[in-house]
Order: structure tokens, then sequence, then C-alpha cells
């Protein structure tokens, strides 16, 4: 028998027969793993295995490569707390559902875990969690391995002037750079250089950006699977708000 112990957020959980459920984890140390939750479908575990609430997890396999089963027990809710905030809980939703999609199952992810538990908790703070949705959008492409450059310009080297990101390279290209590319090239916010203060409209033009390549780089290389609705749902609320 192999067991170990973890604490991890849901990503999404699924019926299985008439009470179980399968619940799919973001775990500290374990990566992205799932386990059969017994009772899973009942009403008690029900309103514990909602996506992004906060686990301490015991997981029990007869052998490393079966499905197995989570023991689980509650460390903090997080839905419930942003039924009232409809961004917020898009916010969520995001989240959850990039990691799904873009984590492979079983594979130790420790800084992105971290930044993942960060923002959840952000989400409770409107003026605080847009700006770390976007950071965080970007630290997974980086954890992906595809990381975008936004150090100098990829045409002229300069650091100065940076506004537009190549859609090719995904590297940072300047005014003076861009030159008659300048409608091809991607927007290059101030707040993804880490310069303020921050306007919710660069928020939604940096989400217009990353989502470029969550779709075009990212995608691809998970077979061409659609980036989940929840992302593209989250850019909508947040396009409206301004």
């Amino acid at each position: 028998m192999i067991e170990w112990r973890d604490e991890g957020a849901v990503l999404s959980v699924r019926r299985h027969g008439e009470s179980a459920a399968i619940v799919d984890v973001f775990t500290a140390e374990h990566g992205r793993h799932a386990g059969l939750v017994r009772g899973g479908a009942g009403r008690k575990l029900a309103a514990v295995l909602q996506p992004g609430a906060q686990l301490d997890l015991t997981w029990r396999a007869r052998l490393e490569e079966h499905l197995g089963a989570y023991t689980v027990e509650p460390l903090r809710g997080r839905a419930g707390a942003l039924l009232g905030d409809r961004a917020a809980l898009a916010g969520l939703n995001a989240v959850t559902a990039l990691l799904a999609f873009s984590l492979p199952e079983r594979e130790p992810h420790p800084a992105l875990y971290a930044r993942s538990i960060t923002l959840l908790d952000l989400l409770a703070f409107s003026d605080a969690w847009p700006l770390a949705y976007l950071r965080w959008e970007m630290a997974l492409l980086e954890e992906m391995g595809f990381g975008l450059d936004l150090s100098a310009c990829a045409v002229t080297g300069s650091r100065d002037d940076l506004a537009y990101v190549s859609p090719r390279t995904g590297r940072a290209v300047s005014v003076e750079g861009a030159g008659d590319w300048v409608d091809r090239l991607l927007p290059l916010p101030p707040c993804l250089l880490g310069q303020g203060p921050v306007r919710a409209e660069e928020i939604v033009e940096g989400l217009q950006t990353t989502g470029y390549f969550l779709e075009s780089w990212l995608a691809p290389a998970l077979g061409d699977r659609p980036v989940p609705a929840a992302r593209g749902r989250l850019v909508q609320v947040l396009a409206q708000s301004l």
C-alpha cells in the first residue's frame, strides 16, 4: 500500500457512481493529482469539494499508477465567499480551469503552486487580484516552457519605450523597433513591466497578449485542446467593468 499526505486546491470534481466523486487537486508536493473520494457526491462532502477549496489530503493506493482514494479534511473554502462578486468568482473559475488544462498529471510545480494559492487568497480583495491574475498567467506560461522575454527590444536591444510584444518570438519590441510592423504586434502595457500606476484598461490589454500565447503556443503543445471557456468569460467580465 502506498500512502502520502499533502495539501492542495480543488480544480475539478466529477461524480463517480452513485455517491463517490473523482477530485482533481493541485497539490503542493505531488502536482496535479486525481483521486476518488468516497461519499464525495453526498451533501456533506459536496459542500467541501468546491473549486478553489483548500484541503488536507491523504492519498492511498495499492500501486503508484492506480487512481487511488483520497481522505479529505477542509482547510479553507473560497467559492462561497465570492458568490456576491461576479468578477472574483470568474477569476477563481479561470485559475482552476487553466491549471487543470495546463498541468501534466503528478508532476510537482512548487513555485506555481505557491503563486496560485496566493492568487486564490487575493480574490477576496477586489482592488488587488486582477493585476495578480495577469502576472499569474505570465508565470503559468513561463512554468509550462513558454515564457515571454520582456527585458529588451528584440529589434534594437533597447530597454526603453517598450510597447509591444512580437507574436512570433514572445519578445518585447520598442516603439522605435516596431516600425511598419506595428499593426502585427501585441500590446505590452506598462503593468507587465512592473510600471504603475495600473489602469484597468492595461490589465485587459495584457490579457489580450497572454491569451494569444495561451491559444497559439500552449494549447497546440497540449494537443490543440481549446483554452478553457472560463478564461474567456473572465476577460469578458473584466472588459465590461471598464
